[in-house]
């Protein structure tokens, strides 16, 4: 099967939301987009006289005015649809591997910033062996843009930056490729963000070492170096600060179209699972998040 842009579609408002932006993620890829639901198995009558009616009208008619509807808005993006039956996580797992990349809706939380990503979500981007993007519900075209000279989201202006959240000590391909393939199709900013946080054997030593801080800087522009070589187009914006790396890409994600993280696809003792840094980016960024993953 050729390469799609897949989202996992189930009727909610955050897989709606998901699908929109998946759309305009094909078009910006030239991609077919891939309206995938995932269907339980329809359990077996108890008793003879049981009637057990199959859902598959109900996703019919979903799956069909939702693709209706990305046609009208989306004019030349190729859309098809496919129902899937299993276990949702195994499944949208499995959709995955034929996808160039797999979009999953999550509700945002009430009050703050963030997503609410259940476990379906976790697990999926924790096993995936393809980028994984999730999308808040209500996030909007326009939210991905700076806005214009008045103070109002437009998307007739330049996209906000992508943020990237860079291992200086461990710099994957996979995610910086990502990373620069997403900007340069915006025509926007990366914006590669790199925190640390003071050795233990500075303890007694100025609150911020010049020399370590240049160094870092170093290995930062060094990492992006043939990066920048490959995209001459992309303009780079280096971020080296101490702190906490989760709460700077949530405070970066702000003024994001996109956030970028890795995970590491070896296993651990208790199964797949997700870093610390990305988890916390899912649960609290507030632009739409990328977990690409590495080996």
């Amino acid at each position: 099967m050729s390469r799609t842009v897949t989202v996992g579609l189930d009727g909610s408002p955050e897989s709606r939301t998901a699908a929109e932006w998946a759309a305009r993620e094909a078009r910006l890829c030239g991609l077919p987009l891939r309206l995938v639901h995932v269907g339980e198995p329809v359990p077996v009558p108890m008793e003879r006289n049981e009637t057990v009616v199959p859902p598959a009208e109900g996703w019919d008619r979903i799956a069909r005015d939702t693709a209706e509807g990305l046609r009208l808005r989306h004019p030349g993006v190729d859309i098809v649809t496919e129902q899937r039956d299993g276990e949702p996580g195994e499944t949208l797992v499995a959709a995955a591997e034929d996808a160039e990349l797999l979009v999953l809706g999550s509700r945002g939380l009430s009050g703050v910033g963030g997503f609410l990503v259940g476990s379906v979500g976790q697990s999926v981007v924790a096993r995936a062996g393809r980028p994984v993007v999730l999308v808040r519900a209500g996030e909007q075209a326009a939210d991905e843009h700076e806005t214009d000279p008045v103070g109002i989201p437009s998307t007739a202006t330049r996209y906000r930056p992508v943020v990237l959240g860079l291992d200086i000590h461990g710099p994957d391909d996979a995610v910086l490729a990502f990373a620069f393939e997403e900007a340069a199709r915006r025509g926007t900013v990366l914006r590669a963000v790199h925190a640390w946080t003071m050795p233990p054997y500075y303890a007694y030593g100025p609150a911020v070492d010049p020399a370590f801080q240049e160094e870092l800087s170093a290995q930062l522009t060094a990492a992006l170096r043939p990066w920048r070589q490959k995209y001459p187009s992309v303009e780079v914006v280096e971020v080296s600060a101490e702190g906490s790396a989760s709460a700077r890409l949530v405070d970066a994600s702000r003024h994001a179209s996109l956030v970028v993280v890795g995970r590491r696809t070896r296993r651990a003792p208790l199964g797949p699972h997700l870093g610390p840094v990305s988890h916390a980016v899912l649960h609290h960024a507030t632009a739409p998040v990328a977990v690409v993953p590495h080996d």
